[in-house]
């Protein structure tokens, strides 16, 4: 399945997600992070990316992952965070 989603961080930026997921285990096949925020080191969004694949689209198991990878790779966010991320990611499945 493919899915889209934009969504307006509270006190942040826009966020694009463009998400691919099987559907029956409802794990991420192919994700692409976009918008108008900003992401320290430069290839933090690739590196999330890539470890994003193969992880539950559950909200709870998205959050711990997101957060492990953000502290993982000491990426710095402005005008996204951690919460926004996974609500970006979980619109893409309405």
């Amino acid at each position: 399945m493919k899915a889209n989603s934009t969504y307006k961080v509270p006190q942040g930026k826009l966020l694009k997600i463009s998400l691919e997921y099987n559907e029956n285990k409802e794990l991420i096949d192919k994700i692409s992070i976009m918008g108008d925020f900003f992401a320290y080191p430069e290839e933090s969004i690739e590196l999330l990316e890539k470890e994003l694949k193969n992880v539950s689209l559950n909200e709870n198991i998205l959050s711990k992952k997101i957060q492990s990878i953000i502290q993982k790779y000491d990426i710095q966010f402005i005008g996204l965070d951690c919460e926004g991320l996974v609500k970006g990611i979980m619109m893409c499945l309405k």
